[in-house]
């Protein structure tokens, strides 16, 4: 028996860089929050990138980003964890399917609790903008199915940190695309989501990991006691 019942959900190979990417996402965080602290205008690099497209999404790009937008919505969200966690039950993977449920769950209580610490907000009093939720939900749903199929596939280092990268680019982009088009947030809250998703991910699934191996100890230890 050798105490581990299921795949590691964070590859080995990939640890320390991950490790690496969420210290460098939380400065991140941390620094942008602090600059646009209590702040209700866009800054300067929202106002550089807004201007251009603020008022100019019209159809069918603006259906396109109001699908992309409900991804993230309660209704929407469910649905997609929902798929997420069968589909890693079909694999075999449970580790993954808890990562989806708790790393989502986590990525989106951080972003809130932020959104409160900070204090930014967008079209008046009570609008709290940083960090995007959507975006940091969508990032963590994809790091989470990346980090899946880089075990599943037993991906290097390399070709498994182009992956998950990769994922967490296209999903943030496309979600933080659609906050801005829609006007519900500012670039820098979107690029404040995105960070709050790579800081959290990685720690969880470390966590997740660590958790389950306790537990895959524990179990064979009690098998042990009962045989002698």
């Amino acid at each position: 028996m050798t105490g581990r019942p299921a795949p590691a959900v964070l590859p080995p190979s990939l640890r320390a860089w991950l490790g690496m990417i969420a210290a460098l996402a939380v400065l991140v965080v941390v620094v942008v929050g602090g600059l646009y602290a209590g702040h209700g205008e866009p800054g300067r690099v929202d106002r550089w990138i807004i201007q251009p497209t603020a008022d100019s999404v019209r159809p069918p790009w603006r259906h396109v980003a109001l699908a992309t937008d409900f991804l993230a919505e309660p209704a929407g969200a469910a649905m997609l964890v929902v798929a997420a966690v069968t589909g890693c039950l079909l694999l075999r993977r449970p580790r993954a399917a808890v990562l989806v449920v708790v790393g989502t769950g986590l990525t989106v209580g951080t972003t809130t609790l932020l959104k409160h610490l900070v204090g930014r907000t967008i079209h008046g009093p009570g609008n709290l903008s940083y960090p995007s939720g959507h975006t940091a939900f969508l990032t963590a749903l994809a790091l989470v199915l990346a980090l899946v199929a880089t075990g599943r596939l037993g991906l290097g280092r390399t070709a498994g940190a182009s992956l998950v990268l990769g994922a967490a680019l296209v999903a943030g982009a496309a979600m933080g695309w659609a906050q801005v088009a829609l006007g519900a947030h500012y670039p820098t809250d979107v690029l404040g989501g995105w960070c709050t998703a790579l800081a959290v991910i990685p720690g969880t699934a470390w966590l997740v990991d660590r958790i389950a191996d306790r537990q895959a100890d524990r179990m064979a230890d009690a098998g042990r006691q009962a045989r002698r």
